[in-house]
């Protein structure tokens, strides 16, 4: 039973160090790249609500 635990430690333990290591790795690697990434454009829309057939039906319900 001690021995199941000590490989899962040891197992867990393997896998932090990897993490540890390859997160900055990948950083590292997109950072050298020498690729840019480009915003994406997002088209000016108008404020409020646009004048259609279902908003017009709303104002009209909504009359008191």
């Amino acid at each position: 039973m001690g021995e199941k635990t000590e490989v899962d430690a040891k197992s867990r333990r393997n896998f932090l160090k990897m993490a540890s290591v390859s997160a900055p790795a990948a950083v590292a690697a997109v950072s050298l790249s020498g690729t840019t990434a480009k915003a994406a454009v997002q088209e000016e829309k108008g404020s409020g609500l646009r004048d259609t057939a279902h908003t017009r039906a709303y104002f009209e319900s909504a009359k008191f």
